[in-house]
């Protein structure tokens, strides 16, 4: 019955499909495996902040967490509160700066955490009192911004807990209009009176796309199926041929 024909075309039919469904089975453990391969990514090794990203832009997942340098200037008066920040699993305080590159663009900068309210504002008063000057080289984690939050209204409407770029340029009283990064970076060092903000290497994700070896071994049992339907049509075909050649037989021996 195998043999026949009818049957080997089905049968090249059946291997046909199911080495399609194989092929698709073989893709999805190819995307499970490249989802768990870790990617090497030389963090810690400073770049320039024009190669890593672009003003006016959205933050690509390479670029969260790598070392920049940027060279600018400080804009004074710019510096910002930040509250409720965690430094070495104490909470504190961050002092945001606003920093110009020397391409014009306009970048929140963390400059470093105190324990106390006091102290944070004591080093923005410092700074305002004192601006920086000058051109300087900025080194730092450069970190995608943060979602700008709503407004407490049974709380402090100034205080501010998110380093949102979106937010904090409608505090900087020199910003008007220009370029501005949708990120921000942590300074690798702290002006004083303000400790040095706990900035790790970003973790690497190591973990593989389980979803997509369902979906593969999912192919794979279809694959088989499309062979055990053809052995199954098969088996029915021969044994209604059997049942048909044992009706005719037992005609004959009646008549």
């Amino acid at each position: 019955m195998m043999v026949r024909p009818r049957w080997v075309a089905a049968l090249l039919l059946a291997l046909g499909v199911a080495a399609a469904f194989a092929l698709l089975g073989h893709w999805q453990l190819e995307r499970a495996i490249e989802s768990g391969v870790v990617v090497e990514r030389s963090t810690e090794q400073a770049q320039p902040l024009a190669e890593v990203a672009q003003p006016d832009g959205g933050v690509t997942q390479v670029a969260t967490g790598q070392m920049v340098t940027a060279d600018g200037t400080w804009v004074a008066g710019d510096e910002t509160l930040i509250t409720t920040r965690i430094n070495g699993g104490i909470q504190g305080f961050w002092v945001v700066s606003h920093f110009q590159t020397e391409a014009s663009a306009s970048i929140a900068v963390a400059r470093g955490w105190a324990p106390d309210q006091a102290a944070a504002e004591a080093v923005i008063a410092a700074l305002q009192d004192a601006p920086e000057t000058g051109p300087v080289t900025l080194t730092g984690r450069f970190l995608t911004g943060e979602a700008p939050e709503l407004p407490d209204p049974d709380g402090d409407s100034m205080e501010l807990t998110k380093v949102a770029p979106s937010a904090l340029i409608n505090l900087w009283a020199d910003f008007t209009d220009g370029s501005v990064y949708s990120a921000y970076i942590v300074d690798a060092a702290a002006p004083a009176g303000l400790d040095v903000i706990d900035s790790p290497v970003p973790e690497v994700d190591q973990s593989l796309n389980w979803l997509n070896i369902f979906y593969a071994i999912e192919w794979v049992v279809f694959a088989g199926f499309a062979v055990f339907l053809w052995y199954r049509l098969v088996r029915d075909a021969l044994e209604r041929e059997q049942e048909d050649a044992e009706a005719a037989e037992a005609v004959s021996v009646h008549t």
